[in-house]
């Protein structure tokens, strides 16, 4: 058997352009991200597929959506069980094999004309239980190839790929579209799963030098319920989540009505449509790149609650949008939200990794993606109903109002008397 030969351990005081010489690191940042520019890409594709192609109604084409992201309040916690009993990388591997057989089968369906909706239905919903089980042994898996120090700055990287993802995937997917059509595209789709799954399978790491006991059999009911306890027991955990629980709900809700909101209150033009989510992305990957020195400045435990509550009065730019090149003011608000999700998410989910132990880490995580995520088709449902009872203008100022409304969670919270997180098996530094 041949020896995995890790990346060098680093110290705390390494600084973090260190993990662009990580081997490791790089491989799963380069595969992270020709992934989620295949994800962006079969975010346009599916919908004109069904909708073009398959002749799909408007509920027809929504019920992609709810597909999509059902399997995050079905699958969660189960996949936080085995992400915690397998090896989290080949976890990912046999996700990312399995999304690119299921991306690679709509062509060939079309090819032997055997493509319908309820095959496309089973696609999505299907790609959709393997992308909940690989996200959360990937949310696990970090913390193994970045030390401590480096895990904000590991993370921050990580999401500006979903932001550059964001910025250029719909563009690719409508060229590749009018190329070669929708149908044809799903094999960028899967050719970008392969290439993922190819880096994770050239990730090398040491055997640990204290390799955990084997763990006691427990009854599945409360294996299930491990993180949801341990969550329970942390209050700042329990803030958080709380705070990004509440921040979904209502910015699905936003998302459900914005481009109606657009097209019909702004009259706005594809073109200016297209360019106001473009702006919105740049927010993102500007903070993405400076997370780690924003992180330092303010304080890393600081900066949850500061990236949450700072950004808010941008997000009123959003219903004071007007018709003409006003839109772009919708466009702003956006970026302020896309900049303050990014830094949230990056401190957040640091603090997480930090904080958990390694053995529960997998259950911790996929009980978040339970909770955060489950709430994402509610909200999608209030949104369109308080659009069509109050009016899309009406309903976009209770939407923008409620996703502000979720920093009280974190401002009111320990975090507030905090500045920097705890190392471990230290105290959390108390601002004066």
């Amino acid at each position: 058997m041949s020896q995995h030969v890790a990346d060098p351990p680093a110290s705390a005081t390494t600084r973090a352009t260190s993990l662009l010489r990580s081997r490791n690191f790089l491989l799963l940042w380069s595969g992270q991200t020709v992934s989620e520019l295949g994800t962006r890409i079969a975010g346009v594709a599916v919908p004109l597929l069904a909708a073009d192609t398959l002749h799909a109604s408007v509920f027809q084409v929504s019920l992609l959506t709810f597909l999509a992201w059902l399997p995050y309040l079905v699958f969660s916690l189960p996949a936080g069980i085995v992400a915690d009993r397998v090896d989290q990388r080949r976890l990912m591997i046999l996700c990312d094999v399995g999304r690119a057989a299921l991306m690679l089968a709509l062509p060939v369906a079309a090819l032997v004309g055997q493509l319908t909706l309820g095959f496309l239905y089973a696609v999505v919903g299907l790609s959709g239980v393997l992308t909940v089980f690989f996200t959360v042994a990937y949310k696990s898996l970090l913390p193994r190839l970045v030390p401590a120090a480096q895990l904000v700055d590991g993370n921050a990287k990580l999401i500006m790929s979903q932001d550059g993802a964001e910025l250029v995937g719909p563009t690719v997917s409508g060229v590749l579209i009018g190329l070669v059509g929708a149908t044809r595209t799903f094999f960028s789709n899967g050719l970008a799963f392969l290439l993922s799954a190819v880096t994770l399978l050239l990730i090398r790491e040491a055997a640990p030098e204290n390799p955990p006991a084997p763990r006691e059999r427990v009854p599945l009911r409360v294996e299930m319920t491990d993180g949801l306890g341990f969550i329970r027991r942390q209050p700042i955990l329990v803030k958080i989540l709380a705070c990004t629980t509440t921040s979904n709900f209502f910015v699905m809700a936003s998302a459900s009505i914005e481009v109606t909101f657009m097209l019909r209150e702004l009259h706005a033009s594809p073109v200016q449509v297209g360019l106001v989510f473009s702006v919105s992305a740049v927010g993102g990957l500007i903070v993405g790149a400076l997370a780690a020195r924003l992180s330092a400045w303010i304080g890393s435990a600081r900066v949850i609650w500061v990236a949450m509550a700072v950004p808010g009065p941008f997000y009123l730019l959003m219903p004071l949008a007007r018709p003409g090149w006003g839109v772009l003011l919708y466009g702003v608000g956006l970026a302020a939200f896309s900049a303050n999700a990014v830094l949230f998410n990056v401190a957040s989910t640091t603090y997480r990794q930090r904080i958990t132990p390694p053995a529960i880490l997998g259950r911790v995580n996929a009980a978040f993606l339970w909770i955060c995520f489950g709430v994402i088709p509610l909200g999608a449902l209030v949104g369109g109903a308080l659009g069509t009872a109050l009016g899309l203008r009406t309903a976009l100022w209770i939407c923008v109002l409620g996703t502000w409304s979720a920093c009280l969670f974190v401002v009111f919270s320990p975090l507030r008397t905090m500045r920097d997180m705890a190392e471990p098996g230290a105290s959390a530094a108390v601002s004066s």
